[in-house]
């Protein structure tokens, strides 16, 4: 039990990763939401997010990933912060 136990805490110091990563995404956006309206630019760039989605993919299956899954929680992702931006 105590294996189980290292492990999770593994997960756990990489979900924090996760997170601060995150976190440190949602600013970005944030500040891009702030160009986005003063040039008047509309907040929904679909160009933009397909190129993502083809990149996390393409990403994804290089480390081995199902790639549509990692595509569906990008699209959560990019829901959110295009939400952040608006």
């Amino acid at each position: 039990m105590q294996e189980i136990q290292q492990l999770r805490k593994s997960i756990d110091e990489v979900d924090e990763q996760i997170l601060l990563l995150l976190s440190k995404r949602v600013e970005i956006c944030r500040s891009i939401g702030a160009v986005k309206r003063k040039h008047g630019l509309p907040v929904k760039d679909l160009p933009r997010e397909n190129d993502v989605y083809t990149g996390v993919r393409k990403k994804a299956e290089e480390l081995g990933l199902d790639a549509a899954w990692v595509e569906r929680i990008y699209q959560q992702i990019v829901n959110m912060c295009r939400a952040i931006q608006e």
